[in-house]
């Protein structure tokens, strides 16, 4: 394995559901895999509202992201993936209350589903403090 390249897996967060890390460190910069609202426990939260599901995936994201050496405050890119755009206003809200003063750049993805039949996935790149 590269030296250069780490994988992150947060304790405060249930395992991954396959192959992959919560966040992986290369060159700098931290790669958040695709948040689903899946509680520390395990609990998927698919059956909650649009805004537990939301606080819940971005709860996530952040524990990736502090797990790494970095946060919120240091977002590059964030990516978000959400199967009913009108919810796009309610996750517009808590993602500001959420991102603060950091304004990455960012994608909002209509889609038809999701896995579990969760309303939306976040992935982010971040910078290493």
């Amino acid at each position: 394995m590269n030296n250069s390249i780490r994988q992150i897996s947060p304790v405060d967060m249930a395992p991954p559901g396959g192959h992959y890390s919560h966040a992986t460190i290369a060159n700098g910069l931290v790669f958040v895999s695709g948040q689903l609202p899946i509680t520390p426990s395990g609990e998927r939260l698919h059956q909650a509202s649009f805004e537990a599901q939301t606080r819940q995936t971005l709860a996530n994201a952040q524990s990736a992201l502090e797990a790494a050496g970095s946060s919120v405050a240091q977002l590059v890119q964030v990516r978000v993936y959400i199967t009913n755009i009108d919810n796009w206003p309610v996750f517009n809200q808590l993602y500001m209350a959420w991102a603060g003063q950091s304004m990455p750049a960012r994608a909002v993805v209509p889609v038809p589903e999701l896995h579990h039949g969760f309303a939306l996935e976040v992935e982010a790149v971040a910078a290493t403090k």
